[in-house]
């Protein structure tokens, strides 16, 4: 039987290995937006594009998994820095395709390797086993964090789930504000 002293050693490790997980990513931001000038999911957003070649919010926001009018504010600043532009589709007229520029390929190529890029590379230096481990404790992890239910996580600019007893009423006597 494992005792509280080790349990309570084990969330710490826990914690401090999500501290520099959390750190990584923040020295991220700081690297990317001091080199190009974006955000780590502007960055994301305009490899998505390059990929593609051209697309539409609504396969940005489905990849990615956030709501369209996420995708819809961070082309909108893609657009103002002159990384992207907006074209009607050549193949439905009725669709605004999502082209990057030369502004963005340059941006691309400035911008410092990706935290998710060096993640890759290192998952994919792992033996298969342990890739499945890994990924299934990632995913455990972010469950447990963002309270995902059933149906798996809500796109990231979601409203936030109800929590239990939302939708009680407010006890007696106690005013709503």
């Amino acid at each position: 039987m494992i005792s509280r002293d080790q349990d309570m050693s084990r969330s710490d490790n826990g914690l401090d290995a999500l501290r520099r997980i959390l750190r990584a990513s923040d020295m991220q931001t700081k690297a990317i937006a001091l080199a190009a000038g974006l955000t780590p999911v502007q960055l994301r957003v305009l490899h998505h594009i390059a990929a593609q070649g051209q697309t539409t919010a609504t396969r940005i926001a489905g990849h990615m998994v956030v709501t369209q009018a996420t995708v819809t504010a961070l082309v909108n600043k893609l657009c103002d820095k002159g990384m992207v532009e907006r074209r009607q589709s050549q193949q439905d007229r009725r669709q605004i395709a999502i082209h990057i520029t030369d502004a963005g390929r340059q941006a691309i190529a400035q911008a410092p390797d990706a935290l998710a890029e060096r993640y890759v590379a290192g998952l994919s230096a792992m033996a298969v086993w342990e890739q499945a481990m890994t990924v299934a404790v990632l995913e455990r992890i972010a469950q447990m964090l963002d309270g995902a239910g059933a149906n798996g996580p809500a796109p990231i600019g979601a409203a936030p789930a109800a929590l239990p007893g939302d939708d009680d009423p407010p006890p007696i006597g106690k005013r709503v504000q």
